[in-house]
């Protein structure tokens, strides 16, 4: 098939290159010029594991194109899908005029059939505005699908070659046949596409990811129970998971969750129940204990330092609010930045992926180091704020040697209890003793 993507952000990228790789030809747009002649000439915009190798291939087999000319990318296109930002509003509703303008522009250019799907995430009834704004001027038949992803960073190629479940939202017989011709190689094995109206299609992301963020904030309350009544979250974490009702994904304790989905999803969903008057308690609860625990570790630093942070200085490991990206949007590590600066502390960080971004957003108000070893050199005492692989496993005789003081504040768990203390170190991570 010939399909056209407009936006090539995180959702744009990953979809184009994954939708070209099972031989479809895919023209990918956007405004931005500079990022237009990067991909075209090669250069991935994004990090994200095993993405660049089917990148480059579909660029050099010319199944995979950019541009900046709208028209000009969607003119033999049978399905036109909508990767476009939704920001969140001070408010917390999602922001869709990227997504009406282009669906603005659409109504104006297409001159035959076309399925028009909405991949962004996006509030229940968005499919009936894009499909007004588009109406507005077409001459033409075509439909709106809404089809959301359910990638997750760090994993996403996987994700898209071997999904789950694909969700397809439409009223009509003919974009559903055109929708299950186009995803029938990526779900081989057997597993769903699932169809379904438009608005439970839409409504179905924002439950997936707001449930997700339950657990983990339900999860971080029970480490907090843990610490006051001397219980081991792992042995909770073990013996809850094994109950295949609950499952053993998302109960990992930690500093909470970040990234581009779950909080803006959160926000969003709290949002669209307002704007109908329900009142979603269990929320409100979830984003509020997931602000608190980004935080967890600072009373845990200030009480080891006597309530007294000037002139310390800490290394931190991890900067990306998960391994495998090198998204910070909303990374607990930089709330603990922030917290530890604001006490009169100073910082130096490594992330493997993420420091540039870190850089391009808070400047030289931290130093960075070349690797996790060089960041402890001269520091008080090491926070882990995501829990990179690397970082698993490192060489404590290079960590005694640099650390001004054998203390860890560990966010992310990554060290068992036993072994740490064995070592003569001062450790503090979540939910255990």
């Amino acid at each position: 098939m010939k399909i056209a993507v407009v936006g090539t952000g995180y959702v744009g990228l990953v979809s184009g290159t994954c939708f070209a790789e099972t031989g479809n030809t895919v023209t990918c747009i956007d405004i931005d010029q500079n990022k237009v002649n990067k991909l075209s000439n090669g250069e991935i915009t994004i990090y994200e594991p095993g993405l660049e190798k089917l990148f480059i291939r579909n660029l050099k087999e010319e199944r995979l194109k950019f541009t900046t000319h709208l028209a000009e990318g969607v003119k033999d296109a049978a399905i036109i899908f909508l990767a476009l930002p939704t920001p969140p509003g001070e408010d917390g509703s999602a922001d869709l005029k990227y997504v009406l303008g282009v669906a603005n522009d659409l109504g104006k250019i297409i001159t035959d059939y076309k399925v028009i799907v909405d991949k962004s995430t996006v509030p229940v009834g968005t499919a009936e505005k894009v499909h007004a704004a588009i109406a507005a001027n077409a001459t033409c038949d075509f439909d709106v699908v809404s089809n959301p992803e359910f990638l997750r960073e760090g994993v996403a190629v996987d994700d898209f070659m071997k999904p789950d479940r694909v969700v397809i939202g439409t009223s009509s017989e003919r974009a559903r046949k055109i929708m299950g011709e186009l995803y029938a190689p990526y779900v081989r094995q057997g597993n769903p596409i699932i169809y379904m109206d438009e608005k439970s299609a839409e409504l179905t992301k924002y439950a997936a990811n707001s449930f997700l963020a339950t657990k983990i904030s339900f999860m971080n309350e029970i480490a907090q129970l843990c610490e006051r009544l001397g219980a081991d979250v792992d042995m909770v974490r073990k013996g809850i998971g094994s109950d295949d009702r609950i499952g053993k994904r998302f109960l990992f304790p930690g500093i909470g969750y970040g990234g581009s989905c779950f909080p803006k999803d959160v926000q969003a969903l709290i949002k669209s129940s307002e704007d109908v008057k329900y009142n979603f308690q269990i929320l409100k609860a979830v984003e509020e204990v997931n602000e608190a625990q980004k935080l967890h570790l600072i009373p845990k630093v200030k009480k080891y330092f006597n309530n007294n942070l000037q002139g310390k200085h800490f290394a931190l490991w991890g900067l990306a609010f998960k391994p495998n990206t090198d998204d910070i949007r909303e990374a607990p590590a930089l709330y603990v930045i922030n917290a530890l600066i604001e006490a009169g502390a100073t910082v130096t960080a490594y992330d493997p992926e993420a420091m540039n971004n870190v850089k391009n957003l808070i400047g030289d108000k931290i130093a960075y180091a070349d690797n996790q070893y060089t960041a402890l050199e001269n520091a008080d005492a090491l926070i882990i704020a995501t829990e990179w692989s690397e970082f698993r496993t490192p060489d404590f005789d290079k960590i005694n040697a640099l650390l001004k003081n054998k203390v860890i504040f560990d966010g992310r768990n990554l060290f068992e209890v036993d072994v740490i203390k064995a070592m003569n170190y001062h450790y503090e991570s979540i939910g255990r003793q």
